[in-house]
């Protein structure tokens, strides 16, 4: 029997970890809707790459905070593939100050993008993957949700409420064929971990159990893991990696 063509929405998918989430995803031969906010050329250059690994690709222009920009870019992904059965809320950002020193504005721009951003993502997946009966929602957390950090209460906020968020949404739909899982990253190697002065990465590696950060391809491995047909038993969880930093 030949296996089903799924197609995936990764939001903030044109760098970082969600490039690579991209490109794993299309090398089990899923199409891609590569989620964008300012990067045109770079998102076109990577979905350019995806369709030589022989998939159907495209860049959606959006930004997650804003609902009438995200239903935009599931409407042009629905329009592209036909269906969307593989959500990967990626996006976010960060903006980090004492909370004493953070402005209400600075607050709820993180929470926006973060949170919100997951919770209209979800929401306009879910039109197309319940009447469908099958979905796989995947969304990136932080190990700072699990730790907190200085200066990051914003962040650390918005990212434990994408845990919440995704145990409450794992039992609405447990019936209904779909799986919402959450992906905890620790210090990836990145280009945003890359600009860290060097004497504070030395001591962030030192502290983590193996010495050493994570890579793009191990956090792609789990999120594709998740998106597989066959991890259709495991929902609801929050999967930790950031090399025994946080047990």
């Amino acid at each position: 029997m030949a296996k089903k063509i799924r197609n995936a929405l990764v939001t903030g998918g044109s760098r970082g970890i969600g490039k690579e989430i991209c490109k794993r995803l299309a090398s089990e031969g899923i199409n891609i809707a590569v989620g964008y906010n300012h990067d045109k050329e770079r998102a076109g250059k990577l979905v350019d790459d995806l369709r030589e690994m022989g998939v159907k690709a495209v860049a959606v222009q959006g930004s997650v905070e804003n609902l009438y920009e995200v239903k935009r870019v599931f409407k042009q992904t629905i329009e592209n593939f036909g269906s969307i059965e593989i959500l990967v809320n990626n996006a976010g950002i960060t903006n980090d100050k004492s909370l004493v020193k953070m402005g209400a504005e600075v607050w709820l721009r993180v929470i926006q993008v973060n949170l919100c951003g997951t919770y209209h993502c979800c929401r306009e997946a879910l039109q197309t993957m319940l009447p469908a009966g099958y979905g796989r929602i995947i969304n990136v957390s932080s190990i700072i949700a699990q730790t907190g950090n200085i200066g990051q209460t914003n962040y650390a906020a918005s990212k434990a409420g994408i845990i919440g968020f995704t145990k409450s949404l794992a039992l609405e739909v447990a019936t209904k064929g779909v799986t919402a899982n959450v992906v905890a990253p620790g210090f990836i190697e990145t280009e945003m971990t890359k600009k860290i002065p060097p004497k504070i990465y030395q001591k962030i590696e030192e502290s983590i159990p193996m010495k050493r950060f994570g890579r793009v391809a191990e956090v792609s491995r789990l999120v594709s893991f998740l998106a597989d047909e066959k991890s259709a038993y495991i929902t609801g969880q929050v999967f930790s990696i950031n090399g025994g930093l946080h047990m």
